[in-house]
């Protein structure tokens, strides 16, 4: 698996051509921010409208497959659930990643733009979000590239870290 990075705004968003854009939902913060909010905004609020009518409800565990035309780029949106903001953990962050892997799986998806759960919160530090993506992962090939909803300084901490760890292996090799 391949990782890129895009910065967290709608015109960054707007020049990717990718099938698929997955965000995470909390089910106890509303508004919806990160991604999600980015999404509901390019959306009219109709975003807001599904989670005040309880059809996205941002339980853990939670796949919301959404159009993504007319109003982005991209042809799916999926609204991963990430449970209630203050109980996140490292169990719910892999939770949540294995579930997005297994989404992007049974819809065939080779290249996806994806908010990782709790980065846009900073609940998740970026090193560790990257590794347990990748390890999780393993040596899927269905899945060729993961293009990271970062900041720079997220990108630079993933950048630098996985820069390190190829050093690191190369030296045990």
């Amino acid at each position: 698996m391949e990782l890129r990075f895009v910065s967290p705004n709608l015109p960054s968003l707007d020049e990717l051509d990718a099938e698929v854009l997955a965000c995470t939902v909390w089910s106890d913060v509303r508004p919806v921010h990160g991604v999600a909010g980015l999404v509901d905004w390019r959306m009219a609020g109709g975003f807001s409208r599904l989670l005040s009518r309880r059809r996205i409800t941002g339980d853990l565990g939670e796949v919301v497959l959404l159009p993504g035309k007319p109003y982005l780029s991209f042809d799916k949106v999926i609204a991963f659930g990430a449970g209630p903001r203050a109980s996140f953990d490292d169990d719910a962050y892999r939770r949540v990643v294995a579930t997005m892997l297994r989404a992007m799986t049974d819809l065939a998806a080779r290249g996806m733009v994806v908010e990782l759960p709790g980065r846009h919160d900073g609940l998740v530090p970026a090193e560790h979000a990257a590794d347990v993506l990748l390890a999780s992962a393993g040596t899927r090939r269905d899945q060729d590239t993961w293009t990271l909803v970062e900041g720079v300084e997220g990108r630079q901490r993933i950048t630098q870290h996985m820069i390190e760890e190829r050093r690191r292996v190369r030296r045990v090799l």
